[in-house]
């Protein structure tokens, strides 16, 4: 049970980041610095590698 709620909050992790990396490209079109950009990917890949971990770890624990 605790590796489907890691996933889930990993999932929401990958959607909020994602969010923040779509809020720092129109920062960078409007003027803002190209770090918003490098901070929102770095955020977005950590996120996503945490999901792809918690996806893995789901799929191989067997079913209880």
């Amino acid at each position: 049970m605790t590796h489907r709620i890691s996933a889930l909050i990993s999932v929401f992790g990958a959607l909020t980041s994602m969010l923040l990396l779509v809020v720092a490209v129109r920062e960078y079109r409007a003027g803002a610095s190209a770090l918003w950009i490098g901070a929102g990917a770095v955020i977005f890949l950590s996120a996503l590698s945490a999901l792809v971990r918690d996806v893995r770890r789901l799929r191989a624990a067997p079913p209880a």
